[in-house]
């Protein structure tokens, strides 16, 4: 889950919901990935392995508020991320690379043995995977990945902070940066957001489903996030 904390309330937005967000965000970007269907299909589904665990709230005793994707249990989410590439990789072996470079990128430095196992076994998979990719494919490998980074931060900026709030930063230390160019999200108003430059073909919607639970953990509603990204 992606968690929003509010006074009384929290705002719940599944993981492969703020995914297939993210992908609306690349499918506009002016200069976009290659090859694009490919590093599309990674970007809708990096997060496909938190779909299953998603369809449940577990909550975080200690803090008494539900577990995000930084707080969730190690073991279940490693074995949902396994489950999660491997599923991708049946469809598109280049975009399964994709999401493994994703998953590996937080756990560089981790001293758990099932972190490390989980690590090695992707770089394996990662090593395998680009021994079958073309020239133009093994080119584009690394522009791809921090392509996805850009758009994973991108959908996490508008589920993470309250529409119009003038004050939001941007999930990742230093902003939104691609292609040595740097990108800031302005409000136009509490619907409306824009990035400056503005990198983007098009205007275009964004929506995002969420549930809502109580300081009591009781389910008190659900409804979709509408926003509209102008160019």
């Amino acid at each position: 889950m992606i968690v929003r904390e509010q006074p009384d309330s929290f705002l719940l937005f599944e993981q492969h919901e703020h995914a297939l967000a993210s992908a609306e965000f690349g499918r506009r970007w002016r200069d976009g990935p290659r090859p694009l269907e490919s590093a599309l299909y990674a970007i809708a589904n990096h997060d496909l392995a938190w779909r299953e665990l998603d369809g449940r709230v577990l909550w975080d005793e200690e803090r008494d508020l539900p577990h995000s994707f930084v707080s969730y249990p190690v073991e279940p989410k490693l074995r949902a991320q396994r489950r999660g590439i491997e599923a991708v990789e049946e469809r598109d072996p280049y975009a399964a690379c994709l999401c493994s470079m994703h998953y590996v990128r937080f756990l560089l430095n981790a001293n758990r043995p099932d972190e490390i196992e989980f690590r090695e076994n992707e770089l394996a998979r990662q090593e395998r995977l680009r021994g079958a990719m073309s020239g133009v494919e093994l080119d584009n490998l690394e522009r791809n990945f921090r392509f996805l980074r850009l758009c994973d931060g991108l959908s996490l900026f508008i589920c993470l902070n309250e529409p119009g709030d003038l004050d939001a930063a941007p999930p990742y230390p230093g902003g939104f940066e691609f292609d040595g160019r740097s990108f800031e999200p302005v409000w136009e108003d509490e619907r409306t957001l824009r990035l400056d430059p503005n990198p983007f073909t098009e205007a275009f919607e964004v929506e995002l489903p969420y549930r809502t639970f109580g300081k009591d953990r009781q389910l008190a509603g659900s409804g979709v996030l509408e926003l509209r990204v102008s160019s």
